[in-house]
């Protein structure tokens, strides 16, 4: 399957959102920020340090929204009550974090839209034409406003995002359990499918599910990192793999 850039095995691709089919990553980032650096600043005083890149990457990038808030607030030695899911947000608790945190990404994305990467597009349209099985698999709660607002919906046959893995109480990524589920759901055994994912944290649930491929999507130029995270290849957008380079 040298047209797609796979092994010739691979009967299914599993797509990560952010990132990978949109470009919303850095939208995810800056709202992650904001929400941090207000909680840090209004706890510790002008003297706070702030929430950086790094943070994102090792502590929230691919993590299901309260999983984030917990991941990255025990890097800081900062301990939370849970809260319930349907907290206020920006309540000093789990959620009530993950709550203000996700009103500040849909203003965002209300006053910036939403974009895709066009070569993911081309990319996935190939697969398809290939006879493979395609899904998506996002930890976010928006997956499917989103992937409509960009006219992508059609183009999963499966979808497991936030609300299916708090419904089936899956836990979300560095464990494989999503991916799992959406390979389940298309029929095909994890080592006859493919994971695409930008974050670390898919790059570890890439390779605790044993997926056939993992391809590393490098948009902020942490190749190294997703290689040691478990990526077989690692591109800066798909259509690297398309032309076979």
């Amino acid at each position: 399957m040298t047209d797609l850039g796979l092994p010739d095995d691979i009967l299914a691709c599993l797509f990560d959102l952010d990132g990978v089919v949109t470009r919303t990553a850095a939208v995810h980032a800056a709202a992650w920020k904001e929400l941090f650096d207000a909680f840090l600043r209004e706890r510790d005083g002008d003297a706070f340090r702030p929430f950086t890149g790094t943070d994102y990457d090792q502590y929230v990038d691919g993590r299901p929204r309260a999983d984030g808030v917990r991941t990255f607030l025990a890097s800081r030695d900062i301990a939370l009550p849970e809260g319930v899911p349907d907290d206020p947000p920006g309540v000093r608790t789990v959620h009530g974090l993950g709550n203000r945190k996700n009103e500040l990404l849909l203003a965002r994305i209300r006053t910036d839209g939403v974009a895709a990467y066009d070569g993911t597009l081309r990319y996935i349209d190939a697969v398809r034409a290939r006879g493979l099985r395609t899904a998506i698999v996002s930890s976010s709660a928006n997956c499917r406003d989103v992937l409509r607002s960009i006219g992508a919906e059609d183009l999963f046959d499966v979808r497991i995002d936030g609300v299916v893995a708090a419904e089936r109480g899956l836990p979300g990524k560095p464990e494989p359990d999503t991916f799992l589920a959406a390979a389940r759901e298309l029929g095909v055994p994890p080592s006859r499918s493919a994971v695409f994912e930008d974050a670390l944290a898919g790059m570890d649930a890439g390779r605790a599910g044993h997926f056939g491929y993992v391809v590393g999507v490098d948009r902020v130029g942490q190749a190294d990192a997703l290689y040691a995270h478990g990526a077989d290849r690692v591109v800066t957008d798909l259509d690297e793999l398309g032309r076979g380079t």
